[in-house]
């Protein structure tokens, strides 16, 4: 793994490197990948910014999560990918490191940066011979566009190009689409649950069905949870998914499959208010644990 073997970028800050010795590539089960994409936001600006905000808040957490040591089972984490190039190139630029990641036999974790990064991560799977996964993704849009103001790689159509990959796809507590996304969805056979549903009602887990298939990426936008939660997003909605609600549905579908990797996108810092930092950081972290304690040996 000597393509890994180095050190985030000069000035860049590793995941949790407050509390131990960033380890090899080799030694990590946990592969930070940061992607500080943002080219077509159509609302509010800054999660070019949100990869490196996590990081370094992550330097304020405790190893201990309440209920275990996901670090234990080792955190390293990669150079920022290169934005260099026009939107197609950047996916390429976020499978080719994604790919490598997988075929080292690592858990692949992506921070954020625009929703984009997620087709990039996918298209890395599946270069690496991921083949019978589904996504699960958390937002508050349903990001099923065919293509946004003219854009196929907008923020705004990158689970179209998902399901267009023939990937079955699982939304949570989507609560802002048109009737295009609605007829895709319909098209395309996406599972949902809406937050109409979710929220109002409290459900802290659910069914896959029976046919989704027995590997999981899952995906997080930010702006899934409610705005008194996260306000730091640049395409808030109100009626969110809370705290809890969030991590309990996470933990729902790694209690039922394999999840092979996930991501954490939309994060957009708000100066001088770091406990939105902070919270990001211990949300990744919360979900590393989930991994680790549902893992099957």
């Amino acid at each position: 793994m000597e393509q890994f073997d180095q050190l985030a970028a000069p000035g860049y800050p590793v995941f949790l490197g407050s509390e131990f010795e960033h380890p090899s590539a080799e030694q990590a089960r946990f592969h930070i990948l940061p992607v500080p994409y943002e080219e077509s936001v159509s609302y509010g600006g800054g999660t070019a910014l949100g990869p490196a905000a996590i990081l370094e808040a992550s330097w304020q957490l405790e190893t201990w999560d309440g209920k275990s040591t996901p670090s234990e089972q080792g955190i390293y984490t990669h150079p920022p990918v290169s934005m260099e190039g026009s939107a197609e190139q950047v996916v390429n630029n976020i499978a080719k490191a994604t790919q490598a990641i997988v075929e080292a036999g690592k858990f692949p974790i992506a921070l954020g940066g625009e929703h984009t990064v997620t087709y990039g991560v996918i298209k890395g799977l599946l270069a690496a011979g991921e083949r019978d996964f589904g996504v699960v993704q958390i937002d508050a849009h349903a990001d099923l566009r065919e293509a946004y103001e003219g854009n196929p790689y907008s923020h705004a159509s990158v689970m179209k190009r998902v399901v267009d990959e023939g990937i079955p796809l699982f939304q949570l507590g989507i609560r802002a689409f048109c009737h295009e996304e609605r007829e895709i969805r319909s098209d395309c056979r996406v599972h949902y649950l809406d937050a109409d549903e979710l929220v109002p009602n409290n459900i802290q887990s659910f069914e896959l069905p029976a046919d989704f298939p027995s590997k999981v990426f899952f995906t997080l936008d930010i702006d899934g949870m409610d705005p008194s939660v996260f306000p730091s997003t640049g395409t808030p909605v109100p009626g969110g998914l809370s705290w809890y609600q969030t991590l309990n549905l996470f933990e729902s579908v790694a209690r039922q499959r394999q999840i092979i990797g996930f991501d954490v996108m939309e994060f957009a810092p708000i100066k001088g208010f770091h406990a939105y930092e902070f919270s990001a950081a211990l949300l990744t972290y919360k979900m590393m644990g989930i991994v680790e304690r549902n893992s099957v040996e």
